[in-house]
């Protein structure tokens, strides 16, 4: 089998040196960097540096290259589109592709009610204006999220987030009127506990947190993940997902569904809120929408996206034409190459290639995900279940040395993530998840002995 993960200099090279000290100079500090490179090229599920190293990439650019690095099909309609405009606003002048973009994400996403799409620039973004739009229509200002989410880096999204660091501390006062919930976290519930008796339990937490803190008179929107990407990749249960809908279905409270991680094929649907029978009021989407283009969307009903008066919503680079025409490329890439079939076997691969590997290191706590939307949780001993986010860390670091482009998350940081490219080939996901099981019994097996 052939190599296609290549390290030939030392992290960072020569070249990566250089720039690395430039990029100090001038960079905030407050900027963080997962492998301290810079690339060159990437294409599919490979990205080659300025040094000529190559690695598999199991990170997407964070969830953002579901289709891949520099697709074809998306290189041909940016190239297309650069050539006849660049973008001349669209609340100036208009254009088809917007139009045209706005049209398919309503055609895909779930309900078959009328539908409306505004498009902006980026995920938090998105989450703002799902916000603007639900206290619009419903009249109220009060917004729930959930412990362990992740919404965003602005004001309002910030607020919206769970994890302080490094995301809220001492970046405050946050927005008012943002409360949070409980989130069910299955690997963590109490030992005596049943899966079955955990949900009702958090059911019963979320009636609960309507009375005790908040009013749900007050609540203009709850805002949740399908699958809590920063949190840890953590899946709720699907009644509990289902009572949370219906609770806001009895107080009138708008259900906004945040898939800008979730969507386009990364949990094995175009969206992964199918996978729980559930139709959003409002859906937030990004990410590989774009396919490595900034580009962001609110999907909603048709009477509560048109709760705003002309120029209440909007911006200078929003809905831009090279985004949209990626974003359509994109859309027919994931229907025509099968990627959501794609990404439930890949998903399957990672998750028992780790169950496997669970049975040779004692530091596998849990392995859980939607599709190809896969985490394993390391911990200190399975027993007590204890975070080690630094055996975590250098789990990663080992696999990013040896070639393997690869993403921690989980709010306690002891969280490996998986978000390769849907279009991997069979050789460099089973390249990659090789790359990752040696870095992980490495590890294991170094702190171990030391341990001892």
């Amino acid at each position: 089998m052939s190599n296609h993960a290549s390290v030939k200099t030392n992290l960072p090279g020569p070249l990566a040196s250089d720039l690395l000290e430039r990029r100090h100079q001038i960079v905030p500090n407050a900027v963080s960097y997962g492998i301290p490179t810079f690339a060159a090229k990437a294409e599919g599920a490979k990205v080659t540096d300025v040094d000529g190293n190559t690695f598999i990439d199991f990170a997407g650019a964070i969830g953002t290259i579901n289709v891949g690095h520099c697709h074809p099909k998306v290189t041909e309609a940016l190239h297309d589109q650069v050539d006849k405009f660049i973008h001349t606003g669209f609340n100036v002048m208009m254009y088809e592709p917007y139009i045209a973009l706005a049209e398919k994400l309503a055609e895909l996403s779930p309900g078959s009610h009328a539908k409306k799409v505004l498009l902006q620039n980026s995920g938090a973004e998105a989450v703002e204006n799902a916000v603007k739009v639900a206290r619009k229509y419903t009249g109220r200002q009060g917004v729930v999220t959930f412990a362990n989410a992740f919404h965003g880096r602005t004001l309002m999204t910030m607020s919206m987030t769970s994890k302080v660091k490094p995301y809220k501390y001492e970046f405050g006062p946050f927005a008012p009127e943002v409360y949070k919930a409980p989130f069910p976290y299955a690997y963590r519930r109490p030992k005596e506990m049943s899966e079955e008796a955990y949900v009702d339990f958090m059911i019963e937490q979320f009636n609960d947190f309507l009375i005790k803190e908040v009013a749900p008179e007050t609540i203009a929107a709850v805002v949740m993940e399908p699958v809590q990407g920063e949190g840890g990749f953590i899946v709720p249960d699907k009644r509990f997902v289902q009572a949370v809908r219906e609770l806001c279905n009895q107080h009138g409270i708008l259900f906004v569904a945040d898939e800008i991680q979730t969507g386009f094929g990364r949990t094995g649907k175009y969206f992964a809120m199918d996978h729980y029978d559930i139709v959003p009021d409002l859906i937030t989407v990004s990410k590989s929408l774009g396919a490595g283009t900034p580009i962001s969307g609110v999907i909603g009903r048709q009477e509560i996206m048109d709760a705003a008066n002309a120029g209440e919503l909007g911006g200078t680079y929003s809905g831009n034409p090279l985004g949209c025409r990626a974003a359509l490329a994109a859309i027919d890439i994931i229907e025509e190459e099968g990627l959501n079939q794609r990404a439930d076997e890949i998903g399957n691969k990672v998750k028992d290639t780790f169950i496997k590997l669970s049975e040779e290191v004692d530091c596998i706590g849990d392995i859980r995900g939607l599709g190809a939307m896969v985490a394993v949780e390391i911990v200190s001993d399975k027993e007590n279940k204890t975070p080690d986010k630094a055996l975590a860390g250098q789990m990663i670091s080992h696999a990013q040395q040896q070639g393997l482009l690869v993403l921690g998350a989980g709010v306690y940081n002891n969280v490996i993530r998986f978000l390769m490219p849907l279009v991997i080939t069979d050789e460099e996901l089973e390249e990659g998840l090789e790359i990752i099981q040696s870095s992980v019994k490495a590890v294991w097996k170094d702190n171990s002995q030391v341990s001892v």
